[in-house]
């Protein structure tokens, strides 16, 4: 009999579930499969750190605020947990009444809210992208949470989510939910599991591997039986499947175990993101040096240098000299001093 457990145990991706106050430091770290968003460097944690300025790292998974002044004064907020996103005016020790950004959540029975300030004045950046971010979240729930009975199945076909792939389709598949079973098809993906019952399509689970806790092939009394144990998050399911004969769910077992092992080391939650505009960096925006094409004629030693310093300093000038016409420029310039020319001065660009 063949056993799969995860070695980066489910349970423990908590990034996207829970709220956190004042973590360990090792735990601001991304976790496998959480990647940064946008990275906000002038934010203020108004409702619980009102005058603190502090950085916002946004993820996939969650929202993380720290403190300038110490790491260890920080935030997590996991997108599972928000109830609603709203814009309103705070009072800030740093800017003043001004439009900051409310997140209310709701975790372990209690609520909390939070309020954010962007001390960076007339940007916008907080509010859409944190929006933005908890959208496409709250639009990807299939990725990371266990479905019972959903529309995921249209004229017998899986409707793919957009990274997904179906590596197997097997008919024949039994549901052992049930005294007499049900017959149906198993879609293993390269993100979960789905089954559903052949003569009613809207009679299917949908098994995201992130909610999986094992995968193991033991007997039953229906005889050799695929059991998918699911975390404690996900409701705690034990769902037994069987498929004949006993080589071809033994063939099963080893694929559905080999892309479980995969998504454990780099698992999938589901959210995309594309950068409409990005800052320029340093270096392509840096224009390589060009020498000028220009050849500094000099007189005899020493005039360029006196020539030049007759224009950046006078010391006996009391006032300006009279301007007089010069024919050559086309327009009236200040008298220049005795003994120096417009062609000397022209020598010297």
């Amino acid at each position: 009999m063949g056993k799969a457990e995860k070695k980066d145990d489910p349970s423990s991706v908590w990034q996207d579930r829970e709220i956190r106050f004042d973590m360990p430091v090792r735990e601001l770290e991304l976790r496998r499969g959480e990647f940064q968003i946008d990275n906000m460097d002038s934010v203020e944690d108004t409702k619980g750190n009102n005058g603190e300025k502090g950085h916002l790292v946004i993820t996939n998974l969650r929202a993380i605020w720290v403190g300038a002044r110490s790491r260890r004064t920080n935030l997590s907020l996991g997108y599972n947990a928000i109830v609603s996103i709203n814009i309103r005016t705070a009072s800030s020790r740093l800017r003043g009444t001004t439009q900051a950004l409310y997140v209310l959540t709701k975790f372990q029975g209690s609520r909390f809210e939070f309020i954010f300030t962007n001390l960076v004045s007339h940007s916008p950046r907080l509010f859409t992208t944190i929006q933005a971010v908890f959208r496409a979240y709250d639009t990807t729930k299939l990725y990371r949470d266990l479905k019972l009975r959903g529309a995921i199945i249209a004229d017998k076909e899986l409707k793919l989510l957009p990274q997904e792939e179906i590596y197997n389709r097997v008919q024949g598949v039994w549901n052992l939910s049930s005294e007499q079973g049900n017959l149906g098809t198993f879609f293993v993906t390269n993100v979960r599991l789905v089954w559903h019952a052949n003569l009613a399509e809207n009679f299917n689970v949908s098994i995201p591997y992130v909610q999986m806790k094992s995968v193991i092939v033991r007997d039953s009394k229906f005889g050799p039986a695929l059991v998918v144990h699911t975390t404690q998050r996900s409701g705690g399911y034990i769902l037994g499947f069987r498929v004949d004969p006993a080589e071809k769910l033994r063939e099963i077992f080893k694929e559905i175990d080999s892309l479980f092992q995969v998504f454990s080391v780099n698992p999938i939650f589901g959210i995309e993101f594309s950068v409409e505009e990005r800052a320029q960096s340093l270096s392509s925006v840096t224009v390589a040096r060009e020498s000028d094409d220009v050849e500094i004629v000099r007189g005899g030693e020493g005039e360029g240098v006196d020539s030049l310093a007759a224009y950046y300093a006078d010391g006996v000038k009391a006032r300006d000299r009279e301007p007089l016409f010069n024919s050559d420029l086309g327009l009236a310039v200040e008298g220049l001093p005795d003994g120096l020319t417009l062609a000397q001065l022209w020598n010297i660009v």
